[in-house]
């Protein structure tokens, strides 16, 4: 099952496209530009399932996705910032002095939604996989 997962805020928004035990895209974009994307991957990727956190501007997000043709589901959010920081930091580990911060320490330099939106299908696939 393909799952496209949309991490919501009031400006920005993270993406992923994930699959079982892989992720096919991810990205930051601002929140004006969701809808139009989303419908773009959803066809690119042949998406099955949209799933969307339930924190910060959920429901209207819900709303502008609910004709995609595709269903659309919330997953909880909870926790899923600082698991996303410590995801950053597998995949770009600090260099340089970055290195001797502790972990709770260390930012990324940019926004991370799109590590947010990986959890978030990651969990959603987690939950809706036969057991």
């Amino acid at each position: 099952m393909t799952v496209l997962a949309v991490d919501p805020g009031r400006e920005k928004c993270g993406l992923a496209v994930v699959a079982p035990g892989r992720v096919l895209h991810r990205e930051v974009l601002p929140r004006s530009q969701l809808a139009g994307r989303v419908a773009e991957l959803v066809g690119r990727f042949a998406v099955e399932v949209v799933v969307v956190g339930d924190a910060t501007g959920s429901q209207q997000v819900l709303r502008e996705l609910s004709g995609l043709g595709r269903p659309v589901r919330l997953v909880p959010e909870t926790g899923t910032t600082l698991q996303a920081r410590r995801r950053y930091f597998q995949d770009n580990p600090p260099r340089g002095l970055a290195r001797l911060l502790p972990e709770g320490l260390r930012v990324p330099p940019g926004p991370y939604d799109d590590y947010v939106a990986v959890l978030l299908a990651e969990r959603f696939l987690a939950e809706s996989s036969p057991v």
